[in-house]
């Protein structure tokens, strides 16, 4: 198995902190806007009249104990469920009823609690293949690998190993991704999923089951997306020191509901994350 690599980002996490602060600070519209959300199955209702917004340039934190419906939101954000109420509004259009390809198109992207690379083929293949809309992918274009076809596969390639490099997984790019660690596998889809050019980045509990050291490195990997590419971050995530030292804003769900939004401080003195959340155990 191949060895655990570190995030290319040379800043630290106070930095880091800094830069989403400053940035969340200049954001005055809101990116995503998920209006009075309901999801059921069968008698139970996973999301209640769901409703929250995101500024744009901002890291923004989801967060609540298991049930509360964090990973159900995520789906009906990103097209995985249809919701049975309510309305999901990306840069102002309603998305709610959206395939997930459409969804992604638009510049809405997600990863997954469990990393979902294409094992059988190379990391920078792996990359290769996330960008919309490449001219190869059409018949005739690919089959006659005209130069338009060939000068935007070329800039792929760049796009890609420079990302790998910036993640420190150059060394890396002809490996299998079957023969990463998790940890680089975590590395392998954030970098696919930047291939592809999102606006808003969904990551679902990023930090789980990874290392201390590589919690900290992708900590400040994500603030460098944020703040050198402007990429909006939704993280759900129950690591709260990582989601202190990132989110200025966080939203807390219970029983399907947001019960609260704020920073890390003031949601510790509220009596109703206190009870739902912060005092478990």
């Amino acid at each position: 198995m191949a060895n655990e690599a570190p995030i290319g980002s040379s800043i630290t996490g106070a930095q880091t902190q800094s830069v989403v602060t400053n940035i969340t600070s200049a954001a005055t519209t809101c990116i995503l806007e998920v209006q009075h959300l309901v999801k059921a199955f069968g008698g139970l209702r996973a999301v209640d009249d769901c409703s929250f917004t995101v500024a744009r340039g901002s890291i923004a934190g989801l967060i609540g104990p298991n049930g509360a419906g964090k990973s159900t939101a995520a789906n009906l954000i990103t097209g995985f469920l249809r919701a049975d109420a309510g309305t999901v509004l990306f840069d102002g259009a309603n998305i709610a009823r959206l395939p997930i390809h459409r969804i992604a198109q638009r510049g809405l992207t997600r990863t997954f609690q469990i990393a979902r690379e294409l094992e059988r083929m190379t990391v920078t293949e792996n990359l290769l293949a996330a960008p919309h809309h490449q001219l190869g992918e059409s018949f005739w274009l690919g089959l006659l690998s005209t130069p338009a076809v060939r000068r935007q596969e070329e800039e792929n390639v760049q796009r890609a190993l420079q990302l790998l490099r910036d993640f420190d997984l150059y060394d890396l790019r002809d490996e299998y991704a079957a023969n990463l660690s998790g940890g680089q596998r975590r590395l392998l889809e954030l970098a696919r999923v930047v291939m592809t050019q999102p606006t808003l980045l969904l990551l679902d509990e990023p930090f789980a089951g990874i290392n201390p050291v590589l919690c900290a490195r992708l900590s400040e990997s994500i603030g460098a997306l944020c703040r050198d590419l402007g990429i909006t971050f939704l993280i759900i995530e129950h690591n709260l020191a990582m989601v202190e030292r990132l989110c200025s804003t966080v939203i807390v769900m219970a029983l399907g509901r947001v019960i609260a939004e704020g920073s890390m401080a003031e949601l510790r003195e509220n009596p109703a994350v206190v009870d739902a959340y912060l005092g478990e155990g």
